[in-house]
């Protein structure tokens, strides 16, 4: 990770926005960790109408993000693609990159990239949020979303 250049937001009064928020089902331990940090992010954020699914995979993600940014204010996607030793790794993360991107442009609803895309398990633990990690990425994730949110919200006021 880069560890520089991180605005460090904290909150943002996202009262009265729904976010939505879809994770991948590998890696359940520390996903399942990352939703609930997504999730305490965004009532921490005054967001109280908040809607999670979990799907097989990360590349399953945007389907489901699409489906949610129709349906929401701002998405948030969370998954973990480990490499190995294989071509997949870029594979996935390409088109998951891609897919969330897409989507975000296409339903101007925006779509948090929260899948880590790690050499390692300890790399994916140090991003996870847990308590001796460096970084937590559901929470930033989460209020990044609602942060541009309130930005579009602003925008398309007359």
């Amino acid at each position: 990770m880069a560890g520089f250049g991180d605005p460090h937001l904290q909150t943002v009064d996202a009262k009265g926005l729904r976010l939505g928020i879809v994770g991948s089902r590998w890696h359940a331990d520390l996903i399942d960790h990352m939703i609930e940090r997504a999730k305490a992010a965004a009532e921490a954020c005054g967001v109280e109408d908040i809607v999670v699914h979990r799907v097989a995979g990360s590349v399953e993600l945007p389907v489901v993000a699409q489906a949610l940014a129709r349906q929401c204010d701002a998405v948030v996607a969370l998954g973990v693609v480990i490499k190995g030793e294989t071509d997949h790794f870029k594979y996935v993360n390409d088109s998951v990159t891609a897919g969330l991107t897409r989507i975000a442009l296409d339903e101007a609803t925006p779509v948090g990239h929260g899948v880590l895309t790690v050499h390692s398990l300890g790399q994916a633990r140090d991003r996870a949020g847990l308590e001796d990690s460096v970084e937590d990425k559901g929470w930033a994730t989460a209020v990044a979303v609602l942060d541009a949110a309130l930005v579009l919200r602003e925008l398309s006021k007359p």
